[in-house]
């Protein structure tokens, strides 16, 4: 029996130490029929480490503000993809279950302190159907660049291209050709990653994947091919996101007994490329202090002249766990 982090996290330890098995548990609640309006609290996070309050940095991360937040939907959470407009206020998240939550955030001070006209909405497929519905309901990352959305599934592993919607919805979705190679990831470790080089990049404009045991997709433009992330420290992939210049941002996350493990990692825009075997240079790595959860989700926006990184966390729409929105700046120095 493989143990899933789904299936630990909802189904528990306890129950596989008795042989239940937690996937059996781990039932997704049903995406909405149609964009609904739904309350959001948040509970301000003011200081990232809770043993050393006053501290602001953490490797090459600025801690700027963060939210706890939650939901008296049980459709909400499961969050693993993200995507925020360019001057910050609007965001985007993906639901493990197709559909997504869109919002305004709110800024007080200089620091996030809610989320307002919050919206869940599905995912739905070219002739109008649910994503939900169809063989592509395990959708796990998100990017959006001008009016289209790609979309990385689980399980039965794909790409979908979605058009934005003048509401913002995710619409008209079909399938980009992907290469055979993505049967060959495990069923519950897919697409967690995905991302469109910018022009800065060798790849620019191609759509570029990673699956959570590192095995990376260059899917679209001229420089088609398979690469491979370096794996470490018993870290998988969750999502990624292009710098400005080109370079890739790594989000990875590790989980045990003792909690969860986060890292970022920087790959230079050169090293990706078909037959690659690529590393790079860790930017943060998490201590048992920092107020972190199961990151999944990360996207980049320049605000003010400064880089700014947002990440969510994956609840698995488990009560034992936390949907935490946390904001940092990217030191160039």
């Amino acid at each position: 029996m493989r143990l899933t982090r789904r299936g630990f996290l909802i189904g528990g330890g306890a129950a596989v130490a008795v042989g239940a098995t937690g996937a059996a548990m781990a039932q997704r609640p049903q995406a909405f029929d149609g964009a609904t309006a739904i309350k959001v609290t948040a509970e301000p996070i003011s200081r990232f480490s809770v043993s050393d309050p006053d501290r602001s940095r953490f490797g090459a991360l600025l801690f700027r503000s963060g939210l706890n937040l939650k939901s008296p939907v049980s459709a909400f959470g499961g969050f693993s993809g993200l995507w925020r407009s360019e001057n910050g206020r609007d965001i985007v998240t993906l639901a493990d279950n197709a559909q997504i939550l869109r919002a305004r955030t709110e800024i007080s001070d200089g620091q996030l302190s809610g989320l307002a006209d919050t919206v869940m909405a599905p995912l739905l497929l070219s002739g109008g159907k649910p994503v939900r519905r169809s063989r592509f309901y395990d959708t796990e990352s998100l990017t959006i660049v001008g009016r289209t959305a790609f979309v990385g599934v689980e399980r039965n592993h794909a790409v979908i291209r979605f058009e934005r919607s003048s509401t913002g919805g995710l619409v008209r979705g079909a399938p980009i050709t992907a290469p055979e190679e993505l049967k060959e990831l495990a069923g519950n470790a897919g697409l967690e990653a995905i991302g469109v080089a910018p022009k800065t990049s060798p790849l620019a404009g191609a759509v570029v994947s990673v699956g959570e045991h590192a095995q990376g997709f260059i899917l679209t433009g001229p420089r088609k091919g398979r690469f491979d992330v370096v794996r470490s420290g018993g870290y998988n992939v969750t999502d990624l996101a292009f710098l400005d210049s080109g370079d890739l941002l790594v989000l990875e996350r590790r989980f045990s007994l003792f909690g969860f493990g986060c890292r970022l990692r920087r790959i230079e825009r050169a090293a990706i490329r078909p037959g690659a075997r690529v590393d790079g240079e860790t930017l943060y790595e998490s201590e048992p202090s920092h107020q972190i959860d199961n990151m999944e989700g990360l996207c980049v926006h320049r605000e003010g002249g400064e880089t700014i990184l947002t990440l969510i966390s994956d609840d698995n729409f488990s009560p034992l766990q936390k949907t935490l929105l946390l904001e940092f700046v990217l030191s160039e120095g």
